[in-house]
């Protein structure tokens, strides 16, 4: 049914979930599974001084790469075929673009992520995703 299942990983609980659904689906319909972080683009006001932006994009890049490390690791520990990505710029669209560029025929992303909204019910990423994606959008609470 599913033979290229693309899951979103932020390091957030809901993120977390989606990964142990696609790691479920993948098992089940023999996928190849992919694992994407996205790192954001900072917007730094203005007056405020950073002595080397290029240390915090570092920084993000590193964490995002150890949070697929592990991912890889723990699906390739089940049997499943898995690769990642580590992309930058906008999540929703870098998510939508790797989707459809990859051919995946399903798509698995936290209700929520680490956002500033967590309060809200669906993420402004994961509602973005679903309207705009070319494929199925599996959202996991």
């Amino acid at each position: 049914m599913f033979k290229k299942i693309l899951v979103a990983m932020d390091g957030s609980d809901m993120s977390t979930k989606a990964f142990e659904t696609a790691l479920l689906l993948a098992g089940e319909h023999e996928s190849m599974l992919s694992l994407v972080n996205v790192g954001k683009s900072l917007a730094i006001p203005q007056g405020m001084v950073i002595d080397s932006i290029d240390d915090v994009y570092d920084s993000m890049r590193k964490e995002g790469e150890d949070l697929l490390s592990k991912g890889k690791w723990l699906a390739e520990s089940q049997g499943i075929t898995v690769e990642t990505h580590y992309v930058e710029g906008d999540p929703a669209a870098q998510i939508i673009k790797l989707a459809k560029e990859g051919h995946f025929q399903l798509i698995v992303i936290g209700s929520r992520g680490l956002g500033p909204f967590k309060e809200m019910m669906l993420g402004s990423v994961s509602h973005r995703v679903s309207q705009l994606s070319h494929c199925p959008v599996l959202i996991v609470k």
